[in-house]
């Protein structure tokens, strides 16, 4: 595990309490790696339409919205009405084949057992979101979709996160818009030094190590 010196954000400004802990995952490559259910997604998708889609090199890249990288293969005029295809079939071959990363459900438990709450701010479609975490267990507080980069910073500002935990530098532009903490994890396609660049306060090799830090951060916040 690395980490960088983390500053515990402001309490309420009236009273000088922190407010309650809460803490925002990204979903593909923080939380679950899709890259099995979303390649056979892609698969079917050009099966479908007959037209050439690298499936491999499509995963190699996740985070960014759908429409980015159906651009690489559908003319421009066509993207929208794929993506929506590619959410339609997407139940169908995606969610079985998706497993938990390493620590996920124990990342969001530890939040819990120190009494703080758990939102997943994700690019992806929210109801297919939802269909993953429900078919892996895994139970945040809230789920909001349809959000990257900088935009996240809407639903973490209005859930109140402190914290924003993502594996792309997306997630790390996002969590700085929302003036949280950035924790990124090194699981997806941006290495470590890509995030610290980014801004990261601090990086993990994986959320396996999320626990013991967030123990630390909650002794911080309230000495």
């Amino acid at each position: 595990m690395t980490s960088e010196t983390t500053a515990a954000p402001a309490g309420s400004a009236d009273t000088g309490v922190p407010a309650p802990l809460t803490v925002g995952f990204d979903l593909d490559m923080t939380l679950i790696d899709s890259r099995p259910g979303i390649r056979a997604a892609y698969v079917a998708l050009s099966a479908e339409t007959g037209v050439y889609v690298d499936a491999d090199a499509a995963v190699s890249r996740l985070g960014p919205p759908l429409a980015e990288e159906l651009a690489h293969w559908f003319p421009p005029e066509e993207v929208e009405a794929m993506a929506d295809r590619f959410r339609a079939i997407y139940p169908a071959f995606a969610i079985e084949p998706t497993h938990a990363l390493p620590g996920a459900r124990e990342a969001v438990e530890a939040v819990r057992e120190l009494g703080g709450r758990t939102v997943v701010v994700t690019a992806k479609h929210e109801p297919n979101a939802r269909l993953h975490l429900d078919h892996l267990g895994i139970r945040p507080d809230a789920v909001v979709g349809w959000l990257w980069a900088e935009a996240k910073a809407v639903a973490l500002r209005e859930h109140g996160a402190q914290v924003y935990v993502g594996d792309h530098v997306g997630d790390v532009r996002g969590a700085r818009a929302a003036g949280a903490v950035s924790v990124a994890v090194a699981t997806g396609p941006c290495p470590e030094r890509e995030l610290r660049e980014a801004g990261a306060d601090v990086v993990l090799l994986d959320l396996t190590a999320l626990p013991a830090w967030l123990a630390e951060f909650a002794r911080i916040r309230n000495p």
